[in-house]
């Protein structure tokens, strides 16, 4: 490996072009540029130097080397501080998973102000829905998750707090056969009528979906947004985050019809494991602790187009 004055040598002459220039930019005289470049020829026994011409060039061995060696240092510096970060107790890595009903638009903020931490741990953020954001966590796929639903399974070291309660409303398009249909709504009048759902992300199981009855036509969709689309269009029924689609029912796109079994709403979970608390891992508990920003996420950004 170059040392660091032996590559500020090459990248000198490769700039330069000329022994003399070279010396100046590194305070040296043109002798001893010329006698450790000699010297660098010798380690690698190859001529890593063009002399013939006018202007002094790297040839392609030397270029190389020059290259190559550059990389090597970024790659150490690199390694040296995240040796720096790991000791200081921040993590290499922190991979958040959230539930797909909460929006990443609401999280951009609270990234941006952890990035002007400058800790340089690398965030990585994805989302599962239902039973695969727990099974993230207890399968080691997160380090923390966010808005998880049901009461937190049988996890090691697992540790939790309550971000809020989504509540629910069922709602059909005007358009749609049940919106004329009598109330409350029994189970039974769904059957002929397909439900939208977003599809669980499990790996483990058979997955779940809410107000789905035996034998009901399902349309699985990507995302809690796409479900609100597919609604307001008439693809099918189901139920949707209150907060949400209230503007879309104050305007009349979607009916909310009362159901003879209403759903409870949800209570939304952090969770992580004691056993990987890292200072990243702890300033994102914190920040999820303030309730303006959990009223935020419960809430998400309503639909207005």
């Amino acid at each position: 490996m170059l040392s660091e004055d032996e590559l500020a040598l090459l990248e000198a002459i490769r700039e330069s072009g000329s022994l003399s220039r070279a010396a100046a930019r590194l305070g040296k005289a043109p002798s001893t540029i010329s006698h450790a470049a000699r010297q660098l020829e010798a380690r690698f026994d190859a001529l890593l130097f063009d002399r013939r011409r006018y202007r002094l060039q790297l040839t392609p061995a030397g270029q190389l080397l020059a290259n190559e060696a550059a990389r090597l240092m970024q790659d150490v510096s690199r390694l040296s501080r995240r040796v720096k970060q790991i000791a200081s107790g921040w993590e290499d890595r922190l991979w958040i998973v959230t539930d797909e009903i909460l929006e990443f638009d609401i999280l951009a903020p609270v990234i941006r102000s952890f990035d002007a931490l400058q800790s340089g741990v690398a965030l990585r953020l994805t989302n599962e829905v239902l039973g695969g954001t727990w099974e993230a966590l207890r399968d080691g796929r997160a380090d923390i998750i966010v808005g998880a639903t049901n009461e937190p399974p049988a996890i090691p070291k697992l540790r939790w707090f309550e971000l809020g309660v989504m509540e629910w409303v069922f709602a059909v398009s005007p358009r749609h056969p049940l919106a004329k249909a009598p109330e409350p709504l029994q189970r039974e009048a769904l059957a002929g009528h397909r439900s939208v759902v977003v599809a669980d992300t499990s790996r483990s199981s058979a997955g779940r979906a809410y107000g789905v009855v035996g034998g009901q036509a399902t349309l699985a969709v990507p995302s809690m947004r796409a479900k609100i689309i597919a609604q307001r269009q008439g693809l099918g029924v189901g139920w949707l985050p209150r907060q949400r689609v209230a503007g879309l029912l104050k305007r009349g796109e979607l009916v909310e019809k009362p159901m003879a079994d209403p759903r409870e709403p949800n209570t939304l979970y952090v969770a992580w494991r004691g056993d990987h608390e890292g200072r990243a891992l702890s300033w994102w508990l914190e920040e999820l602790r303030q309730p303006r920003l959990a009223k935020r996420l419960i809430r998400g950004l309503e639909i207005t187009d």
